[in-house]
């Protein structure tokens, strides 16, 4: 397999300029060095997201997630024309799963949304999940800054499905948006309580033709259920509702709900409360990332784990003692560094 080599990088400053102008190239390029994991990159990444910091954050950003075949690509495309329409500037942030053999990842969401991809308003943005936990990439929040930075005044970030993608979402978006839809049997089926607890809204898509009434009948489950859980610490009352993406019917009202809640979180405080407790919450997620590079990349520990790997296969120690020894090195390495 052939080396990678990065196309010819221009200094910071070209990319800061260039995405502070809203040059969509050049966000592009910025966002492909934020992604990078090769080390000439990361200084690079960490200056451009330095210097975009203060421009950033003027934004409402959207967690979007649905079960598989709920419509979602069908669903952005036509909420983000609706938004485009009413003068928003959008991105969309799409975290595709990548193959864990191939490293390869489908990245097929421009070609969903032929309509929306082609405007100058809005911005598209596959990203791979790469090995991050629950198909998030751990580089999603410094994109978001950097669309933030380039006028983007709605942010959705589409995840994978239902899974463990939606707690890292949750914990970087403002309103999360719960998908579904009606007439799949059970209608509470394949929904973990902890991502029904996380929703702002449920939309039932798909609400057209046949599937009216079904939706309908689908529309007051989700209301009762919502209504079960815990008060939210932001005060909003979840809201269910129906939609059709293909007839453009209940769209409207989905951002109504949006803009009710942004109004209700920006008069009682926890708008600004909830940014600040995210940023704080980055900031570990960082120094965690950091650490497990900083321990996986050392040529010593890889060594020692692969001896170690064989005296556990061979019952010569167990995998508790095992780590406790690698972790006892490994903190020795910096007494004598």
């Amino acid at each position: 397999m052939k080396n990678y080599k990065p196309k010819k990088r221009l200094p910071a400053r070209a990319y800061i300029d260039g995405v502070l102008k809203g040059d969509r190239v050049i966000l592009s390029r910025a966002i492909t060095i934020i992604e990078s994991n090769l080390e000439s990159d990361k200084s690079l990444a960490k200056e451009i997201v330095q210097e975009i910091l203060p421009n950033s954050g003027k934004s409402i950003r959207i967690g979007i997630t649905g079960v598989p075949g709920v419509g979602k690509s069908t669903f952005i495309e036509v909420f983000g024309l609706h938004l485009v329409k009413l003068g928003h500037k959008v991105a969309i942030l799409s975290i595709d799963p990548s193959s864990q053999r191939s490293r390869g990842s489908i990245l097929g969401d421009k070609t969903r949304m032929d309509e929306l991809s082609v405007l100058q308003e809005a911005y598209i943005r596959p990203s791979a999940s790469g090995d991050t936990l629950g198909g998030v990439s751990n580089k999603t929040g410094e994109t978001m800054l950097l669309c933030e930075a380039a006028g983007y005044d709605v942010i959705l970030i589409e995840t994978v499905g239902v899974g463990q993608s939606e707690t890292a979402v949750h914990g970087m978006t403002d309103f999360f948006l719960l998908l579904m839809l009606a007439g799949a049997g059970d209608e509470l089926q394949g929904i973990k309580k902890g991502i029904m607890e996380m929703a702002d809204m449920v939309v039932i898509n798909k609400a057209d033709g046949d599937n009216i009434t079904m939706s309908k009948l689908a529309k007051r489950q989700y209301q009762n259920a919502l209504h079960i859980f815990p008060a939210s610490e932001s005060g909003w009352t979840p809201v269910a509702s129906t939609a059709s993406a293909i007839k453009n019917i209940g769209i409207s009202n989905v951002w109504n709900e949006i803009l009710n809640f942004k109004k209700l979180v920006d008069e009682n405080g926890y708008f600004i409360k909830n940014r600040n407790h995210q940023q704080i919450k980055w900031m570990y997620n960082n120094i965690n990332e950091e650490l497990k590079h900083l321990f996986y990349g050392s040529a010593n520990i890889k060594s020692e784990l692969s001896e170690l790997e064989k005296d556990i296969v061979t019952s010569k120690i167990s995998p508790v003692k095992a780590a406790q020894q690698i972790i006892k090195e490994f903190k020795n390495s910096f007494k004598h560094s």
